[in-house]
């Protein structure tokens, strides 16, 4: 599927859950400015979050993770089962090592922490939105002893040249689409180099890919 292009007549659609009505407004009127990305509709737990989407498609689902009836991870596991589209960012309070690596297993687009400054939120939904990984810098450490890494190193793993310049891609932040667009390549082709890099080195995900290829490649 191709990147869309949002534009001030075709704004991103975000869902907020949170169970705190008013971090929920402070993120719609902080969101409030931008001509390309609008707040359609908010939920207070994850129950609330999954009958909306039921019948409704977002482009970005905004959670916390500590809500009453269906917690963040729970409602990520959800969205994943049931194959709803859309990008997922956790944004919580919480850096318990677990829920990183709970939600990295779950293919999280991105991990946020509430004590963010209201410009670089902004920043990072942007970054989702053009199919960019966004982890909160102060969770490295946590994410280098959550995820489950290899021990060697990326030149061990016997990936083809066009692999490896697809994994040293990652690690400078590019999304499937601006690296196919680099290589000259489809994105779907991307896709299937990512798929082949993860089974060799013995990860699970894109995102736990990027952090390892971060440490491998920007030491």
């Amino acid at each position: 599927m191709s990147i869309k292009v949002y534009t001030a007549t075709s704004p991103a659609k975000l869902l907020l859950v949170d169970d705190h009505p008013m971090i929920r407004r402070g993120i719609a009127d902080l969101l409030g400015f931008e001509n390309n990305i609008s707040v359609v509709a908010e939920a207070n737990h994850g129950e609330e979050a999954l009958a909306y989407l039921a019948n409704h498609s977002v482009d970005l689902i905004v959670l916390d993770n500590n809500m009453p009836v269906m917690n963040g991870l729970e409602t990520l596991k959800k969205i994943r089962e049931r194959e709803i589209e859309g990008k997922v960012l956790l944004f919580t309070v919480s850096d318990n090592s677990k829920d990183v690596q709970d939600a990295l297993q779950l293919g999280v687009d991105g991990y946020l922490l509430k004590d963010m400054e209201p410009e670089d939120i902004i920043k990072d939904i942007h970054k989702i939105l053009r199919d960019e990984l966004v982890i909160s810098p102060s969770l490295a450490p946590i994410l280098a002893q959550a995820m489950r890494k290899p021990a060697k190193s990326a030149d061990n793993f016997d990936l083809t040249e066009r692999e490896q310049q697809v994994l040293q891609m990652i690690a400078e932040g590019l999304s499937n689409k601006m690296i196919g667009n680099k290589l000259g390549i489809a994105e779907s082709t991307v896709k299937v180099h990512v798929k082949h890099i993860l089974g060799k080195v013995g990860l699970r995900t894109r995102v736990e890919a990027a952090v390892w290829a971060v440490q491998q490649y920007q030491k």
